[in-house]
C-alpha cells in the first residue's frame, strides 16, 4: 500500500525528540512499530526501510536517537567522521534516556486514533540493541533485532555498563534476532553469550545467523547483500504479521467468546 510521511516532536525529560512517522495512506487502524536507526540516525536507507514496513500495514515511528545532542534533522554521514561521532554519542547518552525515549514513542503510538494499540519494535545495529531494550516494555508483543551491537559486552550508554542481558528476563513478547557471521562487531563468542542467556530464560525466540557482513541490510555501500536483506526482512514481516495483525492464541481465544451479529 502507499504511505505518507509525518514529523512529530515528542517531549522527553532530556529534551524534545524529533520522530519520523511513516504510515499507510489508506484510512484505517494499524499496529505500531518503533523503529530504531543505526548510529547515523535517519539516513536514506533507514527511511526506505521504514517505508517498506509501513507499506505492509504498520505505523512506523523512527526517533532521532541522539536528540539531546544534535539539532533536529541531523543525519550523520556514512564515513569515518560520521561513525566516530555516532560512536561517541552512543556512550555519552544516558541509558535512562534511551529507555525513556522508548516509552515515550510507544505511548505516542498507542495514543494515535489510527493505531490498534498492538506494538512491536525493530532496530538495526545500535538500533537492534535499543529494540532489544524496548522489548522489556510489557506492551511490546514482538521485536526484531538486526545485528544488535554491544549486548554481549554491556557497552551501551554512558559508563558502558548496560544491564540488557540481566533485564532480558523482562521480555514478554517474541524475539527475532538476526546476525551476520562475518560481522566483526559481534563475534561468535558474543552471539553465543546472548543465545545462552535467552535460552536460560526460556525466551520466545527466533534466531538466525547468515553469511553476511555488518550492515548487510543497508541498501547502499559495499556490504549490502540484496538477497539476504530480502529474505531476512521477510522473516521480520512474518513475525509482525503473526503477532500484531493476526494476534496469538490468547487473543484469538478471547475473540472467539464475543457474540457476533
Amino acid at each position: 500500500m502507499t504511505v505518507v510521511d509525518e514529523i512529530v516532536e515528542l517531549t522527553t525529560s532530556y529534551g524534545p525528540m524529533r520522530t519520523h512517522i511513516v504510515r499507510p495512506a489508506a484510512p484505517g487502524r494499524y499496529p505500531g512499530i518503533i523503529f530504531y536507526s543505526e548510529i547515523f540516525q535517519i539516513t536514506g536507507p533507514i527511511h526506505r526501510t521504514a517505508v517498506q514496513l509501513a507499506g505492509h500495514g504498520y505505523i512506523v515511528a523512527a526517533p532521532e536517537i541522539y536528540h539531546e545532542f544534535e539539532a533536529p534533522g541531523v543525519v550523520l554521514s556514512y564515513d569515518q567522521a560520521g561513525a566516530d561521532r555516532g560512536n561517541e554519542l552512543k556512550t555519552t547518552k544516558e541509558l535512562a534516556s534511551y529507555d525513556e525515549d522508548a516509552r515515550v514513542v510507544l505511548d505516542y503510538l498507542k495514543s494515535r486514533p489510527d493505531c490498534t494499540g498492538q506494538l512491536g519494535a525493530m532496530g538495526i545495529c545500535i538500533g537492534g540493541h535499543l529494540a532489544f531494550r524496548a522489548s522489556f516494555q510489557p506492551d511490546v508483543r514482538s521485536t526484531v533485532c538486526f545485528y544488535a551491537t554491544d549486548i554481549h559486552k554491556s557497552g551501551l550508554g554512558k559508563g558502558m555498563k548496560d544491564d540488557s542481558l540481566e533485564r532480558a528476563k523482562e521480555i514478554q513478547g517474541e524475539l527475532l534476532m538476526v546476525w551476520g557471521r562475518q560481522d566483526p562487531h559481534i563475534p561468535l563468542e558474543g552471539r553465543i553469550k546472548v543465545l545462552n542467556r535467552l535460552n536460560e530464560l526460556g525466551t520466545r525466540l527466533n534466531w538466525h545467523e547468515v553469511n553476511g557482513a555488518h550492515a548487510f541490510l543497508r541498501d547502499e555501500g559495499p556490504r549490502y547483500d540484496p538477497e539476504l536483506a530480502r529474505s531476512c526482512f521477510g522473516l521480520a514481516l512474518d513475525l509482525f504479521h503473526r503477532k500484531l495483525h493476526f494476534g496469538d492464541e490468547t487473543v484469538t481465544a478471547a475473540a472467539s467468546t464475543e457474540t457476533r451479529h
